[in-house]
Order: C-alpha cells, then structure tokens, then sequence
C-alpha cells in the first residue's frame, strides 16, 4: 500500500448551480511531486483553494496522513503541515529578502508574525534563515529589498519562506508563471532540489518544467478528473490531447 500523504474523496465544489469541482479523488504520495493540470477553468485552483480551506466543499473529504481535515480551518491547516505558495509573490517588498525568511521562521517558535519582537530575538534566527537562503540559492542578495529583486528570485524567495514554515506538504500554484526561460529553468531546478524528503502538489501550466519533474499527474477537464499517470501515460492519452485541443497536445508532446 502506497503510503499516501493527502487524500480526497469525491471533492465537490459548486456556485450557484455552476460544478466548479465534480467528484474529485485524488491520492498524493509521500516524497512526490505530483502535478495538477487542466484547460484554463478546469478547476486547478478551486481544488487548491478546497485543500487550504480558503474553500468549503459542498461534499466530499479531504484527509491528511489518514485524518479527517474537511472541517478544518486554514490556520489549523497550515499548523498542520499544508504550506502553500501564491500564485502572485506574496512576500514583503519593503523588507529585505533576509527579513522575509526570518519572518517565516517565527511561526514555529509560536511567535507568529510578530514583527515587534526584539531585534536580538530574530537575530538568533539569522543562521538558519541564510540556511534557507543557500538552499534556493540567495545567500548573496540577503541585505536586497525585495522590491528590487528580479522576479524569478522573488519566487525563490517565496518557496525559501514557504520552506521555513518547515512544510510536510507544500503547495505550489503556478510556481513559474509569468517568467523568462532562464527563471523557468532556475525555478524548476530549485523544486526539484527542495523536494528531497518533501511532497509536493503544484498547479503548473508549463508543460516542459511538469515532463522534467513531475512523479504523478492529474488532469482536469471541467472540474473532474480526466486522466492519471505518469507524464509519459498522460501525454499520449488522446482525450487529454483533445482537452488541450491541439496547440497544447503539441506541446505535450514536444516536451518529451
């Protein structure tokens, strides 16, 4: 038996008449990444907004490590262990790339957020977030506004912060969305770095950085699940090439 991290069963959302999420049962692996992808409106981000509660299903459950979450808050959530990354780079332009890390570092001393704590107290974290910060390779921009990162670096940033909550199930929404091919390389290599020892659930559109990455996909189709497998078995499956309707099924296939 596959030793599985998160589970849904039958995950249904709707608004007002409208199926946003149909019956969606998904199994997430231990130390995987596991791909969600889909048309544009196939429900990738409802499903993730489902899994952090931003979201109350209208049916179905949501269990992690074998327990019932489905009635969970999000703080309950992220506490825990489901740490998600934003599509938009959500971390603090007007404070340095090194006070971004410490500040995700405070949530598991039980001082979250506390931006008034005393300067000697979050200096004791500055070893362990420049850890972090090696890790995603920003070490040398720690005294940077992050204002004046580049964009690809800021969602470095963002995945070193979303590290420093010490996440057993991170989500990544769209984690190279909007960049250059050089942050897109930069970026993939860093998820696949950081998911040693970790699982991963991410939304991504681009069809090469999920070839090169990816352990399992799931495809959705208006709102439910159209295929599973590999990418390999998911790129040859025609009805996923016919949801793609062509211009992306040549790219499912080119990113071999």
């Amino acid at each position: 038996m596959a030793d599985v991290v998160l589970e849904t069963r039958q995950l249904t959302k709707e608004f007002k008449g409208f199926t946003a999420v149909n019956n969606v049962s998904l199994q997430v692996q231990r130390g995987h990444i596991h791909a969600l992808i889909g048309p544009n409106g196939a429900g990738k981000t409802t499903c993730f907004n489902l899994l952090t509660k931003f979201l109350v299903p209208t049916s179905g459950q949501i269990l992690f490590n074998g327990r019932d979450i489905t009635s969970a808050k999000p703080a309950q959530i992220a506490r825990q262990g489901i740490i998600r990354s934003f599509q938009i780079s959500a971390v603090f332009p007007h404070l340095t790339v090194l006070e971004n890390v410490r500040i995700g570092l405070q949530r598991p001393l039980g001082n979250s957020f506390a931006f008034w704590q005393s300067e000697k107290r979050l200096d004791a974290l500055n070893d362990q977030a420049m850890g972090l910060l090696q890790q995603v390779d920003l070490e040398k921009f720690a005294d940077t506004m992050t204002v004046d990162l580049p964009y690809g670096r800021k969602r470095a940033l963002e995945i070193a912060t979303t590290l420093g909550m010490e996440p057993e199930l991170m989500l990544l929404d769209e984690p190279t969305q909007g960049m250059g091919h050089e942050d897109v390389h930069r970026v993939t290599e860093l998820i696949k770095k950081v998911s040693a020892g970790r699982t991963i659930l991410m939304v991504e559109h681009n069809m090469s950085v999920i070839a090169g990455i990816s352990d399992r996909i799931s495809v959705l189709q208006r709102g439910a699940v159209l295929a599973e497998g590999t990418y390999e078995e998911v790129s040859s499956n025609p009805q996923v090439m016919e949801a793609y309707m062509g211009t992306t099924a040549g790219a499912l296939e080119g990113a071999h």
